[in-house]
């Protein structure tokens, strides 16, 4: 009996002994019975000069336990195992984590007559730990803090993440995002499957990766947005588990460059008329002597003749087309002169009204009606008003010219506040202007009327009388129902609320 007794004592030794971490036995009182081979060896420690003491006086030094969070007493009582992670510093500075483990052992009647105390070292553990809650508070700090709109979905779509650069570009709060939406809500229709078959087809970017996409986004108000998107799939074992995207609004730039691309289309325009206004004035001046010559001599001739004389009529149409050259040439003069504008403040309501006054022939409006949309407000520009009413001449005989004398004539003005800015646009109902020559309406010399009923010199001399009154001209719409051409001037004055009585 006592041999079984001795052979069951020593096989558990055994097993205890053999426990590949730091172990003690202790009594409900805290007092070491015995501690395994690893415990004395990492411990540096003989067995006789712990036994009998407190796991207290072992590790600290000291009778008490100096962690409240000590859950010795909780295994007493509820006779379950417990553990506890104790963070040790050492002399040096560095630091150990270990991990404690206490374990209940029971008597037959089930309660606890020791308690086994493992200790492992759970340092390498911890600091992996560490730089990961590290490394994700920084990479969580880079992309809320990211000025690229970021959104993350998993392998259905389902938006897991939008950082507030992204809440600002869609209009969507994240929380609201990762219950509600899809990624296919965010663009137009059919465009979240073309991006995701061109992330899973090797383009040049490689399988899972996107680069530079240009599309439109579709923000929570329905508006559509310019964007570049940036993707990729987020693998794990060569399975699909997500996507993140990057947007960049391209708004800011497409109306840059479409401003550039305006500011260098008038600046040739502008270097353009003014060589052509230099060879202009040169023709004007060498043609305007021989016509002075041709229209003298042909008068006198005239004169001398008799009223039935056949050559008579030859020599009339001789004076009108000498007069009608002259009349081309003082287009040329004007064209070609570029005096320094007077400028005044004036009403721009009251520009056009002189305007209106200054058309000899009220006969050429027809059956034309004019509407006039003037703004309540007192609209100042500083603008030499005689060149002004030049531009709105030709415009508004371009205007009835394009209604045959029967349409519907409308002259608006209204502020532009936002940008400082005085508006008038003069608007016909008549056949609008063909695509094709939108771009050289402005052009010295060109023309779409009939050969000698038109020189192609108003809107190219409009252009440059408005632009030497720091406005800018353009056409604002064109069509089978008329067109509108726009007149822009700055004004640093405030804009009243309506005008006096």
């Amino acid at each position: 009996m006592n041999e079984k007794i001795y052979d069951e004592l020593d096989w558990r030794i055994r097993v205890f002994e053999s426990l590949s971490f730091p172990t003690l036995i202790l009594t409900p009182g805290k007092v070491i019975l015995t501690a395994n081979r690893v415990f004395l060896e990492k411990q540096h420690m003989v067995l006789d000069s712990i036994v009998g003491k407190t796991c207290s006086e072992v590790f600290y030094g000291s009778n008490g336990c100096r962690h409240r969070a000590c859950p010795f007493i909780k295994v007493l009582e509820n006779k379950k195992g417990e553990s506890v992670l104790r963070r040790r510093p050492t002399r040096t500075g560095k630091v150990f984590w270990e991990e404690r483990l206490f374990s209940p052992i029971l008597d037959d009647n089930g309660d606890v007559i020791y308690v086994m105390e493992s200790v492992r070292d759970v340092t390498r553990m911890k600091t992996l730990e560490i730089a990961l809650k590290e490394t994700e508070a920084f990479l969580e700090k880079i992309i809320l803090n990211s000025p690229v709109a970021i959104v993350a979905a998993d392998h259905y779509d389902n938006i897991l993440l939008m950082n507030p650069a992204a809440e600002s570009l869609f209009g969507y709060k994240n929380s609201e995002a990762a219950r509600t939406l899809t990624m296919e809500q965010l663009y137009e229709p059919g465009v979240a499957r073309r991006i995701m078959r061109q992330l899973r087809h090797d383009d040049g970017d490689g399988v899972g990766k996107l680069h530079g996409m240009h599309a439109s986004i579709v923000n929570s108000w329905g508006e559509t947005i310019p964007a570049e998107i940036n993707a990729s799939i987020i693998y794990e074992d060569d399975e699909e588990i997500a996507k993140v995207c990057l947007y960049t609004d391209l708004s800011d730039k497409i109306r840059i460059e479409k401003k550039l691309e305006e500011a260098r289309v008038q600046l040739a325009q502008s270097e353009k008329m003014a060589s052509i206004g230099q060879l202009a004035a040169g023709v004007a001046h060498e043609i305007n002597n021989p016509l002075t010559s041709i229209l003298f001599y042909s008068s006198l001739k005239i004169e001398n003749l008799p009223l039935d004389d056949p050559e008579r009529e030859e020599l009339l149409a001789v004076v009108e087309d000498v007069n009608r050259c002259k009349g081309i040439v003082k287009s040329l003069l004007e064209y070609s002169r570029r005096s320094v504008p007077a400028k005044e403040l004036i009403d721009v309501n009251t520009i056009i009204e002189r305007s209106l006054t200054l058309i000899r022939d009220p006969k050429m409006f027809g059956k034309i009606k004019i509407l006039r949309d003037f703004s309540d407000e007192l609209l100042m520009i500083e603008v030499d008003k005689n060149q002004i009413s030049q531009v709105l001449i030709n415009l508004v005989i371009n205007a009835i010219a394009a209604m045959d004398g029967d349409g519907q004539l409308t002259l608006c003005t209204r502020p532009d506040k936002q940008r400082n800015k005085v508006c008038l646009e003069v608007s016909d109902t008549g056949c609008g202007i063909r695509k094709e020559d939108l771009t050289k309406i402005f052009d010295p010399f060109f023309t779409t009327k009939e050969l000698g009923k038109g020189t192609g010199l108003g809107l190219s001399t409009a252009y440059g009388l408005v632009k030497e009154n720091n406005g800018n001209i353009s056409v604002k719409h064109t069509g089978a129902g008329g067109t509108t051409f726009l007149l822009e001037f700055p004004t640093n004055l405030p804009i009243s609320d309506a005008k006096d009585d």
